[in-house]
């Protein structure tokens, strides 16, 4: 019978120390990540680089009207089919 208590010690040690050090782990990956928030400077947005030809807009840059009917009709078509 007492073998079977020394294993249960045994076992609720390793158990404790298991819990102990993965406590501490994820404490200091806690702390690590905030110091490293405070100290390094914020990263800024950048704004995004839209090409000219893409800025234009109405008929001078705009799709052109058998353009918009291929996709009207491709996207009709796929409807239609897996609906």
């Amino acid at each position: 019978m007492s073998n079977i208590s020394e294993l249960l010690v045994k076992a609720g040690e390793l158990m404790l120390t298991g819990m102990v050090f993965v406590f501490l782990f994820l404490s200091l990956l806690v702390f690590l990540v905030s110091a490293m928030a405070r100290w390094l400077p914020q990263e800024e947005p950048q704004e995004a680089n839209v090409p000219t030809s893409a800025k234009r807009t109405g008929a001078q840059g705009g799709v052109s009207p058998s353009v918009v009917a291929a996709i009207s009709a491709a996207v009709k078509q796929h409807r239609e089919r897996n609906l």
